[in-house]
């Protein structure tokens, strides 16, 4: 399957790219005028002109604004990103899923029960790390698009990335370039969160058949399922949850836990099979599913939504990422997905070293009365979210959804 990733050249070097210009202040002021023009009355346009004069004039505050763009401009390939992704995502206050993260409906698997879906997880976590691979040793293709080289930087940091909330803003823990990274993922299953080494004490990474022995431990040990669904929190208002997170993160344990997670590579949500429906109804619920859960009462406490990167395997077969795009764009994500699943049609069966693999870490969190009290709230605000966003959605198709089939996606 091949969701439309732009043409590939080598990179054995990285291709120059140009930087950010940074228009005119005139060009600027003549936009802004022009795209006033048919929401101002005419006297209004006017005075406008009269500003913006004022504004453009020598020694007057347009140019000083614009000679300090210019200086930030020198210093960085691109004066507008940081303030792009602060302005757009990390000071939105809406909850993420449903009004900011976007999610994939991967093509349905034919396997309809847990042994089919631990194997099945196993070769797509195989194929990410594959593809992780070709990043960590510069054999990635770079992209082009009309002939001109896209830039690659977000390959380089969403695994191992994941968004912090904040009362008033969030920010975005990143991977420290030259720095060790991460060698486990996150799974989580009935509500609980595990850490799962996927490399081998060599560096390299897990073989398929490793890495299913792994999720069946992680099975093994999450049969209890009257967890409380702390990931829920991740769902709320970012200004909810900013002070929640001030809270759940004043016990060492929770800290230890959430920060485990956070640094992980990615997660593997393990979805229980839900309620089936019609034929008619099917891609709305697996839509609802992959965007925000299903709701307090189906997956949505399975979910850490300020992941960068969340890939969710159900036990009925149906599978999907969401993704936290402060972090990474659509682009980056598809081409992850191709490759990950491209490699699940034909995995590396190669042999596992005789050596031990460390078990499966379930992190644990101490859940006070105040905690309980920001899940219910959670929850609530969840439900009310997702049953408007269902009746917006109507069949296909709502916010950041792509709905894969075979062949093609479809927007």
């Amino acid at each position: 399957m091949n969701v439309g990733t732009p043409p590939r050249r080598a990179l054995a070097v990285p291709p120059p790219r140009p930087c950010q210009p940074v228009p005119p202040l005139g060009q600027t002021l003549g936009r802004y005028l022009r795209a006033l023009e048919g929401l101002l009355e005419p006297s209004e346009l006017e005075e406008t002109r009269a500003l913006v004069a004022n504004f453009e004039a020598p020694g007057a505050e347009g140019p000083r604004l614009q000679a300090q763009l210019e200086r930030r401009a020198a210093r960085t390939s691109n004066w507008l990103s940081e303030w792009w992704v602060q302005s757009s995502f990390l000071e939105a206050r809406l909850p993420l899923p449903v009004h900011s993260n976007p999610a994939l409906v991967l093509p349905k698997q034919d396997y309809g029960n847990w042994h089919g879906q631990l194997r099945f997880a196993a070769k797509l976590i195989a194929g990410v790390l594959d593809f992780k691979a070709k990043i960590d040793h510069g054999a990635l293709l770079a992209e082009y698009q009309g002939g001109h080289p896209l830039c690659m930087a977000q390959y380089g940091r969403v695994f191992g990335a994941c968004r912090v909330p904040g009362p008033k803003h969030d920010g975005l823990l990143l991977p420290p370039p030259g720095r060790r990274p991460p060698t486990h993922i996150t799974v989580v299953r009935n509500f609980q969160f595990f850490e799962v080494e996927v490399y081998n004490s060599d560096g390299t990474p897990l073989t398929v058949d490793q890495l299913h022995m792994q999720l069946q431990r992680v099975r093994a040990q999450s049969w209890k399922t009257d967890k409380e669904p702390l990931g829920l929190l991740t769902s709320d208002h970012r200004h909810t949850w900013g002070l929640a997170y001030t809270t759940l993160m004043r016990d060492r344990l929770n800290r230890e836990s959430v920060q485990r997670i956070q640094r992980s590579l990615f997660t593997v949500c393990l979805d229980a099979s839900v309620l089936k429906v019609s034929d008619e109804r099917f891609p709305s619920r697996v839509a609802a599913q992959m965007l925000h859960g299903g709701g307090s009462w189906s997956r949505s406490g399975n979910r850490w939504f300020d992941k960068a990167l969340q890939f969710i395997v159900g036990e009925d077969g149906v599978c999907g990422v969401v993704y936290e795009q402060a972090v990474v764009d659509a682009q980056p994500v598809a081409t992850i997905v191709d490759h990950a699943l491209e490699y699940c049609k034909n995995p590396d069966m190669r042999r596992a070293p005789m050596t031990p693999l460390p078990l499966p870490r379930k992190l644990y969190f101490y859940i006070t009365p105040e905690i309980k009290h920001d899940i219910e709230r959670a929850k609530c605000n969840l439900d009310m979210c997702g049953g408007a966003a269902g009746r917006e959605r109507g069949v296909l198709g709502g916010q950041g959804l792509w709905v894969g089939s075979e062949e093609h996606w479809q927007g």
